[in-house]
């Protein structure tokens, strides 16, 4: 995600031509967008980070029980 914060800051300093950022080549200015295309698109599933969210249903069993548990019935004493 920090490169595409990086990429959008240089765009935004190299479109209002401010210090040296405005001479940079475009290349070096969207550098960072591809390289946070890179990692979202190939390098995330290769090294399988995408498969550490948790499955909407697990989440929402899981969710489930632990509200069925809070307001289940107890007897009094």
């Amino acid at each position: 995600m920090y490169f595409v914060w990086i990429g959008a800051f240089l765009i935004a300093l190299k479109l209002m031509q401010i210090g040296p950022f405005g001479e940079l080549s475009w290349w070096w200015v969207t550098l960072p967008l591809i390289l946070g295309v890179l990692w979202f698109e190939g390098l995330e599933k290769f090294f399988g980070m995408h498969r550490r969210q948790l499955d909407h249903n697990q989440w929402e069993a899981g969710r489930k029980k632990r509200v069925a548990e809070q307001f289940a019935v107890r007897p009094r004493k």
